[in-house]
């Protein structure tokens, strides 16, 4: 699990720079610059895949660790993962659907994207990836609303740590849902301070808010001992 946390915090870090960089800070050629997005797009796709595992982990212990129900998240996650691989080689990986041209301006040459065709790929692509998380967010919704009766029941109050792990699972569920319809929208041959504005949120705050919410409660109980200390909590 620590090594989950680093991946998707410096991973993160490392994107969210390197997209930041891209296009006209430094001069590159087209060539060079289509290589690097390819990899960023990859890159992001990686670190979905890191996050989307550590809510899933998340959800096995918040729910006393059930075996089946960590084989189910599993078994839908990995066609997730399938078709994550396929949507990178299909929509990023060709150039004749996508590439990057360059642009002269009498200040600067940069580069941006061209997406040559239309939006329904990434919308047919992107629907699998927000039903998994509604999935997600429905379970950790009911495990709360399970807990809240049970403590109720007993006069007890809530789990301080389980309320806030649900609460950023939602917070999570958001962002992904603003971020794959920002996606999607580019390929919908927008205006151009549309495509601008898009772009900048789905370069940038998925990388930056994601590992937030992902971190936080982990940044609380930095030792494996306190993490299974709450967990053991939250499951009696």
């Amino acid at each position: 699990m620590s090594c989950l946390y680093l991946v998707v915090r410096y991973l993160g870090i490392s994107l969210s720079i390197t997209w930041a960089c891209w296009g006209g800070m430094f001069y590159m050629s087209g060539k060079v610059s289509y290589d690097i997005v390819v990899v960023l797009e990859w890159g992001g796709s990686v670190y979905f895949c890191f996050a989307e595992a550590i809510l899933i982990w998340r959800l096995y212990a918040l729910s006393s660790r059930s075996k089946l129900l960590l084989y189910v998240l599993l078994g839908t996650f990995l066609p997730i993962v399938a078709l994550l691989i396929g949507t990178d080689i299909y929509l990023y990986s060709r150039p004749h659907a996508f590439s990057v041209r360059e642009l002269v301006t009498p200040i600067i040459t940069y580069c941006t994207f061209s997406f040559n065709i239309g939006p329904m790929p990434a919308i047919y692509t992107s629907i699998p990836i927000v039903c998994y998380d509604v999935f997600l967010a429905v379970l950790a919704i009911g495990t709360l609303v399970k807990h809240l009766k049970e403590q109720r029941n007993y006069e007890l109050k809530p789990n301080t740590y389980m309320v806030m792990i649900v609460r950023y699972h939602i917070l999570y569920f958001l962002l992904n849902l603003i971020n794959q319809i920002s996606l999607a929208i580019l390929w919908g041959h927008i205006p151009i301070q549309a495509m601008y504005l898009s772009e900048y949120f789905s370069d940038t705050a998925p990388f930056i808010l994601a590992p937030r919410l992902i971190i936080s409660i982990w940044d609380t109980h930095a030792q494996d001992n306190c993490v299974e200390h709450t967990m053991d909590t939250i499951v009696v």
